[in-house]
């Protein structure tokens, strides 16, 4: 009968964000660790042991106290999310110490060495490469938790995953999990009027940016990574010669085009979205539908037909070639005001209600449609 199965993970880098952590201001958790680590603890039959080299703990740069009430206070917000550790260990020396106890040292871990672990089907989730070193000297398998770093060649055996998101970990280690790895997209758009590239993550934290050169659409493109919290880098080369019209449209087909690829069967999305937002002297409402049929109704009444040098009816023309290559229906409205803020309120709403509908419903993998298909 084979022994218990371990998952070792680092804490610094892993579970909180790289760094001294010696007050609250500094805990900071990696983004999704608590669903992940949750569905772990629950549907997996890992022993979780946190292994950690904390430099210099109880020395006058960084006391004992100010260290121990970070970590009850990280253990505690684990706890309250369903997630607890079997062991704990932690090293306090300096790398100049060389002790033994320090990872990829071994020392803290030698009883996980004995006959009651299985430790080839066990794994070290760290950020660094001394822990996929520790890994090797364990016996173990890494996942490595850093998309930059260059594993070497005497470490390629060793790394069962190279990744930047908890949420590719869960899809590695529950197999049931699968729909739950970050849902991206490429897509390359090139016509004779624009050249176009927009890389997209959904499961991101808003960041990158799209230029056009368009001063005020750019601006605005902004506010939907920014509110969406899609990661997304893109760029766009269009006929600026002759006006925007090319560059708008053909950056809304694209970008409309990648979620829906990233969207795939859009298994287990809450499908619908809407958002109130409110402006300074505006109010604007969003709903929509990722239902498969494109629909578009707009109901903006612009005081102005340019804003800065950006003309108004592309606002309008942006969000019908979205949901034409998106397969969506959209719904917009904005009070009468400020043209500026009636567009800035519009794009944020859109972007929040965008979040909300591709939203993942814990635990399902349903299709949001008694037709089984979207």
């Amino acid at each position: 009968m084979k022994g218990k199965k371990v998952l070792f993970l680092d804490r610094d880098g892993v579970i909180v964000i790289e760094d001294q952590i010696d007050s609250y201001e500094r805990i900071i958790y990696i983004p999704h660790v608590f669903e992940a680590l949750r569905r772990i603890r629950r549907e997996s039959d890992f022993s979780l042991v946190m292994v950690s080299n904390q430099d210099g703990v109880g020395t006058p740069a960084f006391p004992y106290k100010d260290y121990l009430k970070c970590q009850d206070r990280i253990l505690s917000t684990l706890r309250g999310e369903d997630i607890w550790f079997d062991d704990i260990n932690v090293d306090f020396s300096l790398p100049e110490d060389n002790c033994p106890t320090r990872k990829p040292g071994t020392g803290m871990l030698e009883e996980y060495k004995g006959d009651e672990y299985d430790m080839a089907s066990s794994f070290m989730v760290g950020d660094r490469l001394t822990d996929m070193m520790l890994a090797k000297a364990m016996g173990c398998r890494g996942i490595l938790l850093n998309g930059e770093v260059e594993v070497p060649p005497e470490l390629a055996d060793t790394v069962a995953l190279q990744c930047a998101s908890w949420l590719d970990i869960l899809s590695f280690l529950i197999p049931d999990a699968t729909n739950m790895a970050h849902r991206t997209a490429h897509l390359e758009r090139r016509t004779n009027e624009t050249d176009i590239s927009i890389d997209l993550d959904l499961d991101g934290s808003g960041m990158g940016e799209i230029i056009s050169g368009i001063g005020f659409f750019d601006h605005m493109l902004s506010q939907i990574v920014r509110h969406s919290r899609f990661d997304m880098n893109g760029s766009v080369k269009g006929d600026a010669e002759v006006d925007e019209h090319h560059s708008v449209e053909d950056l809304a087909i694209t970008l409309g085009s990648a979620i829906l690829e990233a969207l795939g069967e859009k298994r287990g999305i809450e499908r619908y979205g809407y958002e109130v937002l409110t402006m300074d002297d505006v109010v604007a409402t969003v709903a929509l539908d990722f239902s498969g049929r494109p629909d578009f109704i707009y109901d903006v009444n612009f005081k102005r037909e340019y804003i800065g040098t950006f003309p108004t009816e592309m606002v309008r023309h942006f969000f019908k070639s979205f949901s034409d290559s998106a397969r969506m229906n959209i719904y917009i409205s904005v009070t009468d005001g400020n043209s500026h803020h009636q567009a800035e309120a519009v794009f944020k709403a859109f972007a929040r209600a965008l979040r909300k509908a591709v939203r993942r419903i814990p635990g399902s993998n349903e299709i949001s449609s008694t037709k089984g298909v979207l």
